[in-house]
């Protein structure tokens, strides 16, 4: 059992709501700031509770910030601890929020789920995370909850939504950079970590990756190229070049 889900089993403090495999989680990614001055910033206050446990895991040195709508929530302000009050589903609001806060290390939404509040959460904030940062959403089950604007494969939810990142960190590899291209994530990602209804983004200044070889030959010569059954060899010539056909502009297509 690690310090954080030890702090939540004995906890007498102040209600903490959090899903019991999230502990681990978070000590895999949060240990390296313990200690440290690190910023972190955490939507959705409640009862203050897991603000008091990250004001505990982290130690004296860190900078804690709350956001929240509820104005009784400044309550949980201390010589640590920051509260702002605004919407998170107001990009104006975040906005602002970024003015006030300008470094952020971690961001953990746990606030109020909706796809809207944590898309424009993402869009807004992610950027402003520092470069070697993380950015975690809490509880994205709720991208299959109706109630929250979420559904199976539904378009506009967060898990929609994150899918496109995937695409985005392979960028790199793009065929077509005028319609797919290297984008701000793809050079300031590092990973993108999921587990059950929690995602942590991992940030970090990246280059073009390249391949390299070492070592000697083993065989006299290079492998083969990969072999297709006919039917899929002509549909994959066939394909491309319709392809390439398409790109080109409508007065230089032969007739």
């Amino acid at each position: 059992m690690n310090d954080l889900r030890r702090y939540f089993e004995n906890n007498s403090g102040n209600l903490i709501d959090k899903w019991a495999h999230y502990f681990d989680v978070y000590d895999r990614f949060f240990s390296r700031y313990r200690g440290t001055d690190v910023h972190l910033l955490e939507i959705g206050v409640y009862h203050g509770g897991s603000l008091q446990m990250w004001k505990n895991y982290f130690g004296d040195k860190a900078r804690l910030f709350g956001v929240d709508m509820h104005p009784y929530c400044k309550q949980f302000e201390d010589e640590q601890t920051q509260i702002l009050i605004g919407d998170q589903a107001d990009k104006d609001f975040l906005h602002r929020l970024r003015d006030q806060v300008p470094r952020i290390d971690i961001v953990i939404d746990d606030g109020g789920h909706t796809m809207t509040q944590q898309i424009n959460s993402f869009e807004v904030l992610y950027p402003h995370v520092s470069p070697t940062g993380l950015y975690v959403c809490e509880d994205l089950h709720t991208s299959y909850w109706r109630i929250y604007g979420g559904g199976y494969r539904r378009r506009g939810t967060f898990i929609e939504h994150s899918k496109n990142l995937i695409d985005f960190l392979h960028a790199w590899h793009s065929e077509n950079p005028s319609q797919f291209k290297v984008s701000d994530f793809t050079t300031s990602t590092y990973a993108l970590h999921y587990y059950d209804s929690i995602l942590v983004i991992e940030k970090s200044p990246i280059s073009k990756p390249y391949r390299k070889t070492t070592g000697v030959r083993a065989l006299p010569v290079e492998p083969p190229e990969p072999t297709y059954p006919f039917w899929e060899k002509t549909w994959l010539t066939a394909k491309g070049a319709l392809k390439r056909l398409l790109m080109q502009p409508p007065n230089s297509r032969k007739t």
